[in-house]
């Protein structure tokens, strides 16, 4: 079949082959739901290049005649790796495709699969090494256009605590790399009002998408002059409260059995499902967005140098204006993450969330130097210790008292459940509760969302 595919609804390659963003965009098409032309170039060829060193043969003749098809005077070319890899390899934008230009575009997205920020995210999330990147070269759509376009990402529910509503960010006259970048001051989702047929379009779409996966979802989009375009799509993957109210939720919408939902969950979520909070009367230097639940503590660092060196000697909260891919060793090496600039889509809460780190982004008044930082103008001292809540964005100076909440309702009915699965004494660890039920149950996999397309 060669090396390049054009997208389309009844293409069947799995994400193997095309990639776990281009196998998102077939489904797209499947649905019916806007997305830029565009065509993949498969994982095949990237390890190709990797082997050898140069394109194979064959393969640039055979991607500018298949983008020659898609009538574009300018294009995206973005990885797109089996397993999600959040801007860990590089994207260019707004290309005038021709054979030089799509040449170069094609080795630099290849060779940044093996530059050292995306070899240590695979190794910190198990991904091999050999896996490769497909790239996904699509019509351009400008979210800088007009005052009718922009950008912005969306979960069908809130990531963070699992109510069903909408959640995401949105930014106006700007193309989607200022949103996860966190460089730019976004909005929330409901600013989208000013455009109506966008927000009617892209809610339809949620619904349309969880129906699919029978899960929340994740979706990044862009609008040109009031029309709406998908760019990307996965299932939500919610961890910790989250996951275990939309379970909950999910089946009784009738969408999940009770045995779907309590496989849905998993036995080590529980752990973060109640979360510890910075006790309510301490005394708060600055807040921002709290994106990943959870308390952290430790001594500031503001590079990652600094918190890599750090962390070899106790707890460590990475504190920067926003983080970037380059970011990544301090990233791993923190127990917690402050930016003063982002917003849930940006770098800095994408990463905390796939790390399961406390994390506050977008602090107001936070100024970080070369070598301190200040909130609201009051002097941090670096190698200080400070407190992060990830759930309310409060940010302390010190170690305040911690506090942890009792069981909710979702978790109380969830576990009932398991309890009526297993026949077992609910006076057991809810962990243990959980996976007495998944060993009755088979222990298998959920036979709900996946990246099947």
């Amino acid at each position: 079949m060669g090396w390049v595919r054009h997208l389309s609804g009844s293409l069947a390659d799995p994400p193997e082959v095309l990639g776990g963003k281009a196998h998102g965009l077939v489904l797209l098409h499947r649905l019916g739901l806007p997305v830029p032309a565009g065509v993949v170039v498969t994982t095949d060829a990237c390890r190709a290049f990797l082997r050898d060193g140069e394109l194979p043969a064959g393969l640039l003749d055979e991607l500018v005649t298949a983008v020659g098809t898609l009538g574009a005077p300018a294009v995206s070319v973005r990885s797109g790796a089996a397993v999600s890899m959040p801007g860990m390899m590089d994207t260019v934008l707004n290309l005038r495709p021709t054979p030089e230009t799509l040449a170069q575009a094609l080795k630099s997205v290849f060779s940044s699969w093996h530059t050292p920020r995306a070899r240590t995210y695979r190794t910190l999330h198990g991904i091999p090494h050999d896996l490769g990147t497909a790239v996904v070269v699509q019509r351009m759509v400008l979210g800088d256009r007009d005052s009718a376009s922009g950008s912005g990402v969306a979960f069908s529910r809130d990531p963070t605590t699992g109510e069903n509503a909408p959640f995401g960010e949105v930014l106006f006259g700007r193309q989607g790399s200022a949103v996860v970048s966190g460089r730019s001051l976004t909005g929330p989702l409901r600013e989208l009002d000013r455009e109506p047929v966008v927000r009617q379009g892209l809610l339809a779409a949620l619904r349309r998408l969880e129906q699919h996966y029978r899960d929340a979802c994740y979706v990044e989009f862009t609008f040109e002059s009031g029309e709406l375009w998908l760019l990307q799509v996965r299932p939500g993957g919610f961890t910790g409260a989250a996951a275990v109210r939309l379970a909950v939720d999910l089946a009784d919408e009738g969408v999940l059995t009770r045995a779907e939902a309590l496989v849905r969950v998993a036995p080590h979520h529980l752990q973060h499902v109640r979360t510890p909070r910075i006790a309510s009367d301490a005394d708060v230097i600055g807040r921002g967005l709290g994106v990943c639940p959870g308390v952290a503590v430790g001594r500031v660092a503001v590079t990652s140098d600094d918190a890599v060196r750090l962390a070899a000697e106790g707890p460590v909260v990475l504190v920067r204006p926003e983080t970037s891919p380059d970011d990544i060793r301090g990233l791993a090496a923190a127990t917690g993450i402050v930016t003063a600039r982002g917003g849930p889509a940006s770098h800095a809460a994408v990463v905390a969330r796939s790390m399961g780190k406390p994390a506050v982004v977008g602090v107001a008044d936070l100024v970080v130097g070369p070598g301190s930082l200040a909130f609201a103008g009051n002097d941090i001292g670096v190698g200080a210790t400070i407190t992060i809540d990830g759930t309310s964005g409060d940010v302390v100076l010190g170690t305040p008292p911690v506090v942890t909440a009792g069981a909710d309702e979702h978790l109380r009915r969830l576990l009932g459940w398991a309890d009526e699965v297993s026949g077992e004494c609910s006076e057991r660890p809810e962990a243990e509760r959980l996976a007495a039920a998944h060993a009755v149950l088979g222990a298998r996999p959920s036979p709900g969302p996946g990246n099947a397309a």
